[in-house]
């Protein structure tokens, strides 16, 4: 078997394979191909565990792709990792993957679309027992939801089945995910990804490095899940799983309530499921403020008010 030996991110090799498979990057698929090798190489790196690194690690690793493109970032993914699913939506590009990863032999890609899945069951048939790392170039008009289906796949009692996610998207929505409690870009999915894990900016990538160019600048962000759930970052959890998986549950549906009107304050915005009396004395339990709004509240706060309202 012949090993691919061209650049998947020149310029030129993307609209070569685009044209051989009659192709065109889709706008309704988000399609955004990088075209700076180095990215797709330093994104595949920064999702691997640092411990891998060590000559004595030897537990076997899975990373998990979202929309491979023309398999560029797959890969070094496959240069990295023992087993790489690679979840393609467009059913055009699979002809064209087949040829470019050819030579991969621990790479297999999966036409359908991930938002379909049922993301515990296709990860346990997968990879098994093997731990998994997503890592993924991901369509800007879908990565709130692609994040918290992976994240909301995680029970939070148990360790998870997916150790981190490194993803490329726009800047605005790194911003977002690593933004402080009370800060301008803080927000929804900033305290429910802190119900999973810690996130973190890598990297920045400028428009320039995409075919077609996007309007806006992208960035690359982590989120590394607590390893043995929730309680490796919070405590005075309940100590049966069913009854923190529910508590936590309950504070996912605070936080959507919180920020669904920014404006309005907690007690407000809770009104339409809690007594407004119950929500200011769980606040004043907790010394905070009865005009408080939801944007101050950090994820650990909307936990400890979830307990109190319970």
């Amino acid at each position: 078997m012949e090993t691919w030996d061209k650049n998947l991110c020149s310029p030129a090799v993307v609209k070569e394979l685009l044209a051989k498979y009659r192709l065109a990057p889709q706008k309704g698929f988000g399609q955004n191909f990088l075209i700076n090798a180095r990215i797709p190489q330093e994104i595949a790196k920064a999702s691997v565990p640092e411990e891998s690194w060590n000559s004595s690690f030897d537990q076997p690793l899975g990373a998990l792709e979202i929309g491979p493109g023309l398999g560029a970032m797959t890969r070094h993914l496959s240069a990295l990792y023992d087993q790489v699913i690679a979840v393609e939506i467009d059913r055009g590009l699979i002809p064209l993957l087949e040829e470019t990863l050819a030579d991969c032999t621990n790479v297999k890609v999966i036409n359908q679309d991930f938002m379909k899945l049922d993301v515990p069951a296709f990860l346990q048939s997968r990879f098994g027992d093997m731990p998994v790392h997503v890592c993924a170039n991901l369509p800007y008009y879908i990565t709130t939801p692609i994040l918290m289906k992976l994240l909301e796949a995680q029970r939070p009692s148990r360790p998870p089945k997916i150790c981190s996610v490194t993803v490329l998207v726009q800047t605005e929505v790194a911003d977002r995910l690593c933004a402080p409690a009370g800060s301008a870009a803080y927000g929804a999915i900033t305290a429910a990804v802190r119900l999973a894990g810690t996130a973190k900016k890598l990297f920045s990538v400028s428009a320039g490095n995409f075919l077609p160019q996007p309007k806006v600048a992208s960035s690359v962000v982590q989120i590394q899940l607590y390893p043995g759930g929730i309680r490796d970052a919070i405590d005075d959890l309940p100590l049966e799983d069913d009854a923190l998986d529910i508590r936590i549950e309950k504070t996912k549906e605070l936080i959507s309530l919180g920020f669904a009107q920014r404006r309005k304050t907690l007690v407000n915005a809770l009104s339409s499921v809690y007594a407004r009396e119950a929500v200011t004395a769980a606040l004043a339990d907790l010394e905070l403020r009865a005009d408080i709004r939801g944007e101050k509240l950090s994820a650990e706060q909307f936990v400890a008010l979830a307990g109190r309202l319970s």
